[in-house]
């Protein structure tokens, strides 16, 4: 087993200290430090960093951490803390960008479905923080285009997964070869097949009904793509590597 590097440790004691916090302390911790929708009342400008370090069950932080030890290691061996922390941090807030990018256009469309109804923008408002809504409205507008909206205003981001897809993407940009193998069927897989291979999965998830449980999964596509971009760019730059060391 590879020895684990300093700031990969460090994030992976943060979240396990958010994650028994969140068991110890319940829902209070996440209103506080999960990923609101900026209009929800409950959104707090620190969210988009502590949404990280949050996990909404032992199998969500398990797999993440997992994944972090397992590729984030070996990059930040190559690459150091201060690029590995700042590519890490990156891919997390694109994660987010993406995810709520998301949630904006459902509730707006939402929202627009609303006021051409009759709804003023006081009601709207309202209906998006009480679910309150009149049974005619309810009929017109259809009842899972509803649910929707309000599951993307009420609704909060917790877990690292989209920025250890950034993650995954910078492994399968510096080690392609590398063989990886899969759970079920238990087969290995170079890193360069494999994780374009769970980018196009979650795409497809995305856009279906077809998805397995709360899964952010246009949150995963964000990391995925901020990392992609960073790695290209510094790829095509050529980043001299002692501009990190402080």
């Amino acid at each position: 087993m590879r020895n684990i590097t300093e700031t990969v440790k460090h994030l992976l004691i943060i979240n396990i200290i958010f994650f028994i916090a969140s068991l110890s302390l319940g829902e209070v911790v996440y209103d506080l430090f999960a990923l609101h929708y900026p209009s929800n009342p409950k959104f707090q400008y620190w969210q988009p960093l502590t949404h990280m370090f949050m996990h909404g069950d032992l199998g969500h932080i398990f797999f993440n951490m997992f994944g972090l030890y397992m590729f984030g290691t070996p990059i930040e061996q190559m690459w150091g803390r201060n690029k590995f922390i700042f590519f890490y941090l990156s891919t997390g807030f694109g994660a987010a960008a993406l995810q709520l990018l998301l949630y904006y256009y459902q509730i707006s469309s939402i929202s627009d479905l609303l006021l051409a109804e009759g709804l003023n923008a006081s009601e709207v408002s309202r209906f998006f923080l009480t679910s309150d809504l009149s049974y005619t409205l309810v009929d017109r507008i259809g009842r899972a285009e509803l649910v929707s909206g309000l599951s993307a205003f009420n609704g909060v981001m917790v877990g690292a997964s989209g920025a250890l897809y950034g993650v995954l993407v910078a492994f399968a940009f510096l080690f392609p070869n590398a063989r990886l193998m899969l759970l079920f069927p238990p087969i290995p897989v170079k890193a360069k097949v494999l994780v374009p291979l769970l980018i196009l999965g979650d795409l497809f998830f995305g856009f279906t009904s077809y998805s397995i449980g709360p899964i952010a999964h246009f949150a995963h596509v964000g990391g995925a793509i901020t990392g992609l971009i960073m790695m290209w760019y510094w790829k095509k730059n050529q980043f001299d590597q002692n501009r990190w060391d402080l």
